[in-house]
């Protein structure tokens, strides 16, 4: 097989692994807090801030939609001036409406605001892959759109906690707790990406596979989207 057929046999390979994941653990993440966490979020009567540290920082961890958002960032991002710029701004913005929704009772609908950061991750993976000066001729300003949809991703984080009837007492200590965590989280994740990446480019095809990587992403963000859109339009309300 030629050189630009095997690369497209990657590329649909790895599109199917993304989209096979996406639909794979969707059920599992979406709306998503394990029974014995939530059980321990009922119970809680109190300041309890290092296991709220430990719920955010696995929130994050193992929210793969997050992840995927923070891959397309930082996909073409070389320079750690770069880097730490565009994930202050992400931080900035899901920190903000993270505790406006947990504390200041400001609610969406988690199904739509799920279906907004799936469509976040099909932005990057659209934007990395030159779309937006094919399409409209111009670039929209990256740095606009990582705040933006950081606070999408706040309130995402957010429903997560308004599941739940949170005691009163202790309840500041325990949102910003779970807030700090997931900054925690987002260094740690951040990091492994960094590192995977880092690794990646400094092997042959790095730039060739970027396409059918990006194409991907916006395979899975759609996927996620299309899922929690369906999960909207059939759950009770």
């Amino acid at each position: 097989m030629n050189p630009a057929g095997r690369r497209a046999r990657w590329g649909v390979g790895a599109g199917l692994v993304v989209a096979f994941c996406a639909i794979t653990f969707a059920p599992a993440d979406a709306h998503g807090v394990s029974s014995k966490d939530a059980l321990y979020l009922l119970s809680l009567n109190g300041p309890a801030i290092i296991p709220l540290m430990y719920l955010g920082a696995k929130h994050m961890v193992t929210g793969y939609d997050h992840l995927l958002f923070l891959v397309g960032v930082i996909f073409y991002l070389y320079r750690l001036r770069d880097i730490l710029l565009y994930v202050s701004l992400f931080t900035v913005g899901h920190s903000l409406t993270l505790l406006g929704g947990a504390l200041g009772g400001i609610r969406v609908d988690p199904y739509l605001i799920d279906a907004i950061i799936g469509l976040s991750i099909v932005y990057k993976g659209f934007e990395n892959l030159g779309g937006f000066r094919r399409v409209l001729g111009f670039q929209p300003d990256s740095r606009v759109a990582v705040l933006i949809f950081g606070l999408f991703h706040g309130f995402g984080l957010a429903t997560k906690l308004q599941q739940f009837q949170l005691s009163p007492n202790g309840l500041v200590e325990n949102i910003v707790s779970f807030n700090v965590g997931v900054e925690i989280g987002q260094m740690l994740a951040l990091t492994a990406v960094l590192l995977a990446l880092t690794y990646w480019r400094a092997r042959p095809g790095y730039l060739q596979h970027a396409y059918f990587t990006n194409a991907a992403l916006m395979t899975a963000g759609f996927i996620f989207a299309g899922y929690q859109l369906a999960g909207f339009v059939i759950a009770p309300q």
